[in-house]
């Protein structure tokens, strides 16, 4: 897949809303190598208050909390996904938290961009980010 430019994105006030907003962050893509920004990223989010839950395919407990195999494994509420995947594994990620339906916020990382699962995330009443680091965005709004 080529590199998009995302024409599916929050504004930086609407970023800034929903890290006041969110509490459960579905990690897709949490690895469990502290060197990877996967892993930093929600280590930071979690000290910051945040309940992370991590999506991965192996591992039982990642920073401390009980692995899911994919977002529909999970119980209980996901108000945002936070996703460290290769673009094109966003299409069947949109469409697994649309299936959900409790999902409030699509975030893909920093370097991800997928305008056809964004927009169908968008239409299905989710805020979307897309190409912005969460830890990144979080620190800037909370000097």
């Amino acid at each position: 897949m080529e590199c998009e430019f995302p024409t599916v994105n929050a504004t930086n006030a609407e970023m800034k809303a929903i890290l006041d907003e969110v509490k459960t962050i579905a990690v897709l893509g949490l690895s469990p190598d502290s060197t990877k920004d996967s892993y930093r990223v929600a280590e930071y989010l979690k000290n910051a208050g945040y309940t992370i839950i991590p999506v991965y395919p192996k591992e039982e407990t990642i920073l401390g909390e009980k692995v899911y195999r994919s977002l529909a494994e999970i119980p209980g509420a996901v108000d945002m996904v936070n996703i460290f995947r290769k673009p094109d594994a966003l299409g069947p990620i949109a469409d697994a938290c649309i299936e959900r339906g409790d999902v409030k916020v699509f975030w893909a990382q920093k370097g991800i961009v997928n305008n056809e699962a964004a927009e169908r995330a968008r239409n299905a009443g989710m805020k979307v980010v897309q190409n912005h680091c969460s830890m990144v965005e979080h620190r800037l709004n909370n000097r």
